[in-house]
């Protein structure tokens, strides 16, 4: 954030913005919009509650399969469809639909498929990450230069020894920004998907304090999420830098 022409730490920044919803949660100018430090007193409150604790279990549990899988397959397609041309015409296109598209709109054609329970969810935190990585892996194997692969093979090294000792760590940097990315757009997957499918967990305490209007126990709940997908995106970012070094290696 830039201010007065000098640059001004993220942490100022967040402190500012907070300082203005103190000032409109007191003023009541907006009831949706409790003061500042009523929400952060909710948030010590719904943190030590029970049944926020088996919430978070169960979702965490979900987003973490959802990711293993996302991740997996995403960093699979990116491959293919980076090595395999015919692959590329036939997966891009879809894999750029996808990526774009309202995945929020395929979430009642989920249950259909998968029934109200964990699996639904499950998928649709596939869904919302696996096609950002899948195109962040894409550009990075493209970026690849020529000379690396055959660099690798003059050394003798055989297709797959290539894959994971040489191509995969120079994609690596944006492997992991397409990681960052897939997670939080996941985080978003997680809660639309109990929100829409069966109303459990992080989904249920949502709608129960939106049904209510428990606005301070509402926006503490988003902020225990924004701060779980951020503090996970900024472990994913410290590890992207310690990676740079092997971008310079595709050149």
């Amino acid at each position: 954030m830039i201010l007065f022409g000098r640059q001004i730490p993220a942490f100022f920044s967040l402190l500012i913005w907070g300082g203005i919803w103190e000032i409109v949660g007191q003023l009541d100018l907006v009831f949706i919009f409790p003061p500042l430090s009523s929400v952060l007193v909710a948030l010590v409150e719904v943190a030590q509650r029970r049944d926020f604790h088996e919430a978070a279990a169960v979702s965490l549990k979900a987003f973490s399969i959802g990711m293993g899988f996302a991740i997996t397959g995403g960093i699979f397609i990116g491959f293919l469809m980076g090595r395999v041309e015919t692959a590329d015409k036939v997966l891009g296109m879809w894999v750029n639909i996808f990526a774009s598209a309202p995945l929020s709109s395929l979430v009642p054609v989920l249950m259909l498929l998968f029934g109200l329970g964990q699996l639904t969810i499950i998928v649709t935190v596939i869904l919302f990450s696996i096609w950002i990585i899948a195109l962040d892996t894409y550009a990075g194997v493209r970026h690849i230069s020529p000379s690396l692969e055959e660099m690798g093979k003059s050394f003798g090294a055989s297709r797959w020894q290539l894959l994971y000792k040489v191509l995969f760590w120079a994609a690596l940097p944006e492997i992991l920004a397409g990681v960052r990315m897939g997670l939080i757009r996941a985080v978003k997957g997680i809660v639309i998907g109990q929100l829409l499918v069966a109303v459990v967990a992080l989904g249920r305490m949502f709608q129960t304090y939106s049904r209510s209007f428990l606005m301070e126990e509402f926006w503490a709940l988003t902020l225990i999420l924004f701060v779980f997908a951020l503090g996970f995106s900024s472990l994913i970012g410290l590890l992207e830098h310690r990676v740079e070094y092997y971008a310079g290696t595709r050149i």
